[in-house]
């Protein structure tokens, strides 16, 4: 079990790796991000059917639904892991 203090850690870290992770990984960071600190995502998205960006995050987010917390903040960790090796 990952203990929030360690989810927290790699959140900093998240911050200061030394490359930028692709987008697809970016936007997983996201959405576990969300999911482990808000819960399921609520609502319809955004309502402008051209911000692609906020429409990506939300489905996303959306994907997660029903995950714990305490996996999605495993799952964070792990992806921060393998992206500072």
């Amino acid at each position: 079990m990952v203990t929030k203090e360690i989810f927290e850690q790699a959140v900093a870290d998240s911050k200061q790796l030394t490359s930028r992770p692709d987008n697809n990984t970016l936007l997983m960071l996201y959405s576990l991000y969300k999911q482990a600190t808000e819960g399921d995502v609520t609502g319809d998205g955004p309502t402008n059917p051209f911000d692609f960006v906020a429409k990506a995050k939300h489905n996303a987010w959306e994907k997660l639904r029903g995950t714990t917390a305490d996996v999605a903040m495993a799952q964070y960790v792990e992806i921060v892991e393998k992206l500072k090796k």
